[in-house]
């Protein structure tokens, strides 16, 4: 069997990893195109995953449309004539177009019933959709997704990341970080960049979490881009990390993660580490399942997250245990239906 897997953002590379990394010990054919964006290519070389590099990411809506459109057409002189037997992809804007066009069975993870550009122009051309139960699946369908091609699941897409996680305790050490407080908070911008959230690169909602933690608590940054970088540079007790680097032991050896964004945050709260999400765009379902669980604190409000902050330094919450489906081997399972049957 020939898989083509197309990344497009890097959380997609933990993903994908072990999926990737079973497929070829298995002896199947698997190809890997990624875009340059973020540390896509520096988690794949971390991971050991051939691939290769196709098109790059955009920042106005201008430069997202002729890129997209270029990457397209790169990819078509790449995938036509591998004689690919089933292509799989998470929010791709590209392969399930490509697929279609060229009559590939696909098979399309999906997370984000917000996107809407994205699902538009992706979710009517797959065979196959993976959807947490989470989402409503009415929305798919107002953006075109046959309701016959859901195939639903209970849990996230992060519970992919930990299918062979190895916990380095020493991951502080391992960082030489100068820790001067007994507790650490790590802490992750919002996704500035992404089309579906329309806010200013150079600014971030942490600034005044920041400004009020960083006397109490170690704050670690894990930014997205340079810009992000820039704007937590020379402040006290604050650790800038540099991608690629084990987040997922950084988050399990920190006492709090409170992030702006989405992935990271519902890492935290599968891993059982006390987290707060200030993401400045609407919940996301998948958000709000860790939410209903207890398992993440969500806040808009500056006050609110700083208050609720202290309180988990202070006074962690529970284990709190809970049973979701094996979303690797859905996965699996219907990457080989689709290879052998087509739809």
């Amino acid at each position: 069997m020939k898989v083509w897997i197309d990344i497009s953002n890097a959380p997609h590379v933990r993903f994908f990893k072990d999926v990737i990394k079973y497929l070829e010990a298995e002896g199947e054919d698997v190809i890997v195109t990624a875009r340059q964006f973020g540390d896509i290519h520096k988690l794949l070389e971390m991971y050991d995953i051939d691939f290769i590099s196709v098109g790059k990411h955009g920042v106005s809506l201008y430069d997202k449309l002729r890129e997209s459109t270029q990457r397209v057409y790169n990819l078509v002189d790449i995938i036509h004539g591998e004689r690919v037997d089933v292509a799989l992809s998470k929010h791709s804007i590209e392969l399930p177009r490509i697929s279609f066009g060229l009559g590939i069975p696909s098979l399309y993870v999906l997370d984000n019933e917000k996107a809407l550009a994205a699902n538009k122009l992706t979710l009517p051309l797959c065979d196959r959709i993976i959807a947490p139960t989470s989402i409503d699946f009415w929305q798919l369908m107002k953006f075109g997704a046959d309701p016959n091609t859901i195939i639903p699941y209970d849990g996230t897409s992060e519970l992919m990341h930990f299918k062979s996680f190895e916990y380095n305790d020493n991951i502080f050490d391992d960082l030489n970080l100068e820790l001067n407080h007994s507790k650490t908070i790590l802490m992750r911008p919002e996704p500035s960049l992404a089309s579906y959230l329309d806010v200013d690169c150079r600014k971030s909602v942490l600034s005044p979490i920041v400004d009020e933690l960083k006397n109490v608590a170690n704050i670690l940054i894990l930014p997205r881009f340079k810009e992000q970088s820039e704007i937590f540079e020379g402040i006290e007790n604050v650790h800038i990390l540099k991608p690629p680097v084990d987040t997922s032991s950084i988050i399990k050896k920190s006492n709090l993660v409170i992030g702006a964004g989405g992935t990271m945050n519902r890492e935290a709260a599968i891993l059982q580490t006390p987290v707060i999400s200030c993401y400045p765009g609407e919940t996301l379902s998948v958000d709000q399942y860790y939410v209903n669980k207890g398992l993440m604190y969500r806040s808009n409000d500056t006050d609110d997250v700083i208050e609720k902050a202290l309180e988990y330094i202070v006074h962690p919450h529970e284990k709190i245990e809970i049973e979701t489906d094996d979303l690797f081997q859905v996965i699996l399972d219907n990457l080989y239906d689709l290879a052998k049957n087509g739809n």
